[in-house]
Order: structure tokens, then sequence, then C-alpha cells
């Protein structure tokens, strides 16, 4: 579950520093407000921390992973259910009902995997 979680963050940070580059097509444009656009950035250092900290076993990765994946699940709601206006199955939604999979799956796995983790403070 780990080590899947860790791809998970790893790829999300790709696909927002892609973004960020303008390489994606799909991807933020210069309509979207200015704080979901800093909050979409901010995933360029959230998620790879997040797969830096589960790769070192950390709980701290484990917690951070699950606030980005439920703001990134909230976020993708907002852009794609309140900013587009498209009707009906888009490419962003259905992006938007995976992230927001992957979140309810990581905080149910939650309790099974944080006492493989190292707790803060706590020698290894």
């Amino acid at each position: 579950m780990v080590i899947a979680a860790v791809c998970v963050f790893a790829y999300g940070g790709m696909v927002h520093l892609g973004d960020l580059l303008g390489v994606r097509p799909g991807g933020p444009s210069s309509s979207m407000p200015l704080w979901l656009m800093w909050y979409f950035t901010s995933l360029t250092v959230f998620d790879p921390l997040a797969a830096l900290l589960l790769a070192l076993r950390r709980l701290e990765g484990l917690l951070l992973g699950c606030v980005v994946l439920v703001s990134d699940a909230v976020a993708n709601g907002y852009a794609n259910y309140v900013l587009d206006t498209a009707p009906g199955i888009t490419l962003g939604r259905i992006g938007q009902a995976f992230i927001t999979v992957l979140a309810v799956g990581l905080i149910a796995a939650a309790p099974r995997a944080a006492p493989w983790l190292h707790r803060p403070g706590r020698a290894s």
C-alpha cells in the first residue's frame, strides 16, 4: 500500500510540474482563480514531499498524503464542477473522481499502514 502511495504522489508531482511548465494539454488555464492556481502549484512540492516521506516510512508522509489527496479532490471538484460549465462527463471530472477514490482509499488504509511507519521523535 505504501509503495503504491509513493508512486501515486511521485506521478502527481510530475503531473503538476507538467501543468506548471505548460506541457500537459488540458491543464490549468489563465482564467482559473489565482488561489486555485497557487494551490495546484504548491502540489509540485507537496506531492513529491509526501512520496519522499512515505518512502522513508515516516508517519508524516501518510498524514501529508491524506491531506494532499483530500484537498486535491476538493480543488479538482471545484475546478471541474463549478468553473467548468461543460455538460456531462469530461476528462477532468473523471480525473477528479479518480483522485477522490484515491483519497478515500488512502484514508481507509491509513490505520493499517500507520503501525509500519516511523513516528516523529522516535529513533528508527
